[in-house]
């Protein structure tokens, strides 16, 4: 019999035993650690009034948002593919703080395709952000602490790809070019399209220094970017140059604090352009073709809740990191198994170890099934009077 009840929709995936127990301990080992840096842990809604969700995203996130009709008022809903947007609007409107503001999170969030990103549909997004301060010393700190968390999820050999929207964003308006053409370019940018590129610069009226500033970004990319993007945006204005100082600082103060993590630039790399505003940076590692986390600088989005404050952050999808950590490989064979007998003693022995943490597995009368079928690795034995834990 062909029965298909048991499918899940493509791109929906479930976690069971042990991985789903193993994601906890991620996820509650990184809240923690999230917690001893001074992050406020906020657990806002998977569904809300649409408009809200995509405030100051751009078009991008509409697209892989699922709507329906709210039946009690009619109005359209959302259901959260980017928890960022919402931590913004707690900062905004529901915090209102003056002081600097660290909120961090972790919950599933849906997409309406496969995400290049996580993989998956429904990924366990996790991640910081910090409100309030605009210096490089805050980005500094979320890709810091993004590091962190991934040597605490297991994950070694990382390195960094950091880039900076606001100097394309700056050129683009230096050179007058209207939103279709800058679109257009942004595109070809991230493909490195370089005949297209150019096809693209002819096409618009602009003169041959803009054209040149603007034709360089697809090469600046590597150790040494920085170093040829001075030359190579020379006589570009003050706002291009600030954002190209910005990430001299930042590269700077990782180097200082982070030495061991390569660092690579590409000033081509546009990724969150709609609503990111300064620097943005992605991790990798060597045997993965796709980021393992991300983030950036979103200054702008929390304007249309009533208040822009400066804000950055990081965010990664929980399933990937336990599919690439060390927390994946943990021997879950740690339980121990306890005999179906009613004996008080036994009882009380049991009580005592679940107080200290452990997990115990009582057998139920005629039960199949022995220690090892149930995931246990130890067992209680009467000695004497005493219940006694051996190992199997």
């Amino acid at each position: 019999m062909n029965n298909a009840h048991w499918l899940l929709p493509e791109g929906i995936d479930e976690l069971l035993p042990p991985q789903a127990l193993q994601l906890e301990r991620v996820r509650r080992d990184l809240l923690d650690l999230f917690h001893s840096w001074g992050y406020d842990l906020v657990q806002p809604p998977l569904i809300e009034y649409l408009e809200s969700l995509l405030t100051g995203t751009g078009g991008d996130l509409d697209l892989r948002t699922f709507k329906l009709t709210d039946q009690i008022t009619g109005r359209t809903l959302g259901i959260r593919a980017d928890i960022t947007p919402q931590a913004a609007r707690i900062d905004a409107h529901q915090l209102r703080r003056e002081e600097p503001t660290r909120l961090c999170y972790a919950g599933t969030v849906l997409n309406t395709r496969n995400d290049d990103f996580a993989g998956s549909r429904c990924p366990v997004q996790i991640g910081a952000e910090l409100y309030g301060h605009s210096g490089e010393e805050s980005d500094q700190e979320i890709l810091s602490l993004m590091l962190k968390t991934l040597e605490r999820a297991g994950i070694g050999n990382v390195y960094l790809d950091l880039g900076h929207v606001g100097i394309f964003r700056a050129l683009a308006e230096e050179s007058g070019l209207d939103k279709q053409q800058e679109l257009a370019l942004f595109d070809a940018l991230q493909r490195k399209a370089v005949p297209e590129i150019e096809a693209l610069l002819d096409a618009c009226s602009i003169d041959q220094a803009a054209r040149s500033r603007l034709a360089s970004l697809a090469s600046l990319s590597g150790d040494d970017a920085l170093k040829r993007a001075r030359q190579s945006l020379d006589g570009a204005g003050a706002s291009v140059l600030a954002a190209l100082a910005q990430l001299e600082r930042l590269a700077a103060l990782l180097a200082e604090q982070c030495p061991e993590v390569p660092v690579h630039f590409d000033l081509a790399e546009l990724r969150g352009y709609h609503y990111h505003t300064g620097v943005v940076f992605a991790a990798f590692v060597p045997e993965l073709g796709q980021e393992i986390a991300r983030g950036g600088r979103y200054d702008d989005i929390g304007l249309l809740f009533g208040r822009a404050r400066p804000a950055c952050g990081f965010s990664a999808d929980l399933k990937m990191l336990l599919r690439l950590g060390s927390a994946a490989n943990l021997n879950d064979a740690t339980g121990i198994f306890a005999p179906a007998d009613n004996d008080p003693a036994l009882r009380q022995r049991v009580d005592e170890l679940r107080a200290e943490g452990r997990r115990v597995v009582m057998a139920l009368p005629g039960q199949r099934g022995d220690a090892s079928a149930m995931s246990c690795g130890e067992a209680l034995v009467k000695q004497g009077d005493n219940w006694v834990v051996q190992a199997l």
